[in-house]
């Protein structure tokens, strides 16, 4: 017997999408706050400590989940959209930048999955959301994105999403090296790591960073083309500078302008 609720989805678009979830009567969604893109009448939202997973947990066990998702930034409470009319109600969670949304089936991944810390979308209320933690401490808090990730757990549908493009591997006992960043999730059967880039030359002029993650073992891992760290990084780098003057194109077209009206 499931102890997630079962739900039906479509998911929309191509690179800005948004997952369209069908709700029986008295289903219900957890979804991050601010996602929620559209709802129909009958279903109410109420934001709650906590994923809901363990409703015996009580305000202790919510407590200490409102400081875990507080180590990693995210929103204190997460939101509850439930169907509470008559028949089949929709509700659809949009992609906070342009990218993939993945379904995934966690009665598929051996009822657990561990993704990127930002990736969590919505998932069927059962899931129990947490946080883990990368064993080698001193590597992991340099090694960027790849030191805390979210793990997921359950049997039902959770729905992460990925900047850029996102393909889906599997391994079977390969060993796998990749940008801290551009992991979006891997199964728990994968070990993990995060090791140094080379030497002192290649971590100083390679441009790759100081540490990627290494992933070895037999199972599936999602892999996306464009962190938002990355994307973030470059919007930042040629952004104007506050109280300066503007930098890039937009400056270049600006001063030709200048130049053709005097």
């Amino acid at each position: 017997m499931k102890h997630s609720h079962e739900v039906d989805y479509k998911v929309f678009g191509d690179d800005l999408q948004f997952v369209e979830i069908e709700l029986d009567p008295q289903e219900t969604v957890v979804a991050e706050a601010g996602a929620m893109m559209y709802m129909e009448d009958g279903i109410s939202f109420d934001a709650k400590m906590g994923d809901g997973s363990n409703p015996k947990s009580g305000f202790f066990g919510a407590l200490g989940s409102m400081a875990k998702r507080a180590i990693t930034g995210e929103s204190l409470f997460m939101t509850h959209f439930t169907n509470n009319g008559q028949g089949k109600k929709h509700v659809a969670f949009g992609a906070p930048y342009p990218g993939k949304i993945v379904a995934v089936d966690l009665d598929d991944t051996g009822g657990e999955l561990l993704c990127q810390k930002n990736a969590f979308l919505c998932a069927a209320l059962g899931t129990e959301i947490t946080i883990s933690f990368q064993k080698k401490f001193g590597a992991g808090l340099f090694g960027g994105e790849g030191f805390i990730l979210q793990k997921l757990r359950g049997d039902g549908n959770i729905f992460i999403h990925a900047g850029g493009m996102v393909v889906e591997k599997q391994l079977n006992g390969e060993k796998l090296m990749v940008d801290t960043g551009c992991i979006a999730a891997f199964e728990s059967s994968i070990q993990y790591d995060i090791q140094r880039v080379g030497g002192l030359k290649s971590m100083a002029l390679g441009g790759e960073g100081l540490f990627f993650a290494t992933l070895q073992g037999t199972g599936r891992v999602w892999l996306q083309s464009l962190p938002f760290s990355r994307l973030a990084d470059r919007v930042l780098a040629n952004a104007p500078s506050v109280g300066g003057e503007s930098t890039g194109e937009g400056s270049v077209i600006k001063g030709l302008t200048g130049l053709l009206q005097s």
